[in-house]
């Protein structure tokens, strides 16, 4: 096994290589508005750490998010890429479940949230490290304050909001060793992951307006 992970649901753009035991190569930098730029380069330099090439990859992991629809497309579309160049395999995993397995918080509950903008977060409740039990979704902080009042909370998301979330820990942002660490463990346990699709949890701001004239040829 050697799997690819990749994830840009976040101002992360993190990249890594498991084969199947442990990470062997990992690379990420955080900078929101250069996805596009910093993914390519990330993969190419994870694979001349471990001294491989790229054909061989034997799956591909793909962080679906919930994220920001330009940031999320970039790691999605460069993964189902990867996958049909390669003829191997493209699992998701829930961005947020990634957070929560490199938080190595064992005994919950607790959360993790994300930044969504405009004054949101994205976040999911976790049972263990392993075990999400609400969520994903998108709210104002101070819309969830008492839901998740006195939980630990993990994530940028959270250190955001310190009056919703008052006991923060690490990491910030998510990172590809632990999106391919969870699913290497779950690919061995023979459990099912997602389909490599996005979860934006929320409606794209460009829509067509209202009352559109559509002009047609005669």
């Amino acid at each position: 096994m050697l799997l690819l992970a990749l994830d840009t649901a976040t101002p992360a753009v993190t990249v890594a290589l498991h084969d199947g035991t442990s990470v062997i190569a990992e690379s990420s930098q955080v900078d929101a508005r250069r996805h596009g730029e910093l993914l390519l380069p990330a993969v190419h330099r994870v694979l001349a750490d471990a001294g491989l090439r790229l054909d061989a990859v034997t799956a591909v992991v793909a962080g679906v998010g919930p994220g920001p629809y330009t940031g999320l497309r970039v790691g999605l579309m460069t993964a189902d890429t990867f996958g049909l160049a390669l003829g191997v395999p493209v699992h998701g995993v829930c961005t947020l479940d990634g957070l929560a397995y490199a938080s190595g918080i064992e005994d919950g509950p607790f959360v993790v949230a994300t930044d969504a903008r405009r004054k949101e977060v994205y976040w999911a409740r976790y049972e263990d490290a392993r075990t999400r039990v609400g969520g994903p979704a998108v709210d104002r902080p101070a819309d969830i304050a008492e839901e998740v009042a006195g939980l630990p909370a993990v994530g940028a998301g959270a250190a955001l909001y310190p009056d919703a979330f008052a006991d923060v820990r690490g990491p910030e942002h998510v990172t590809a060793a632990a999106l391919a660490s969870l699913a290497a463990e779950k690919l061995a346990a023979g459990e099912e992951l997602l389909e490599p699709r996005p979860l934006y949890l929320r409606r794209p701001d460009a829509q067509v307006p209202k009352n559109y004239k559509v002009v047609t040829p005669q």
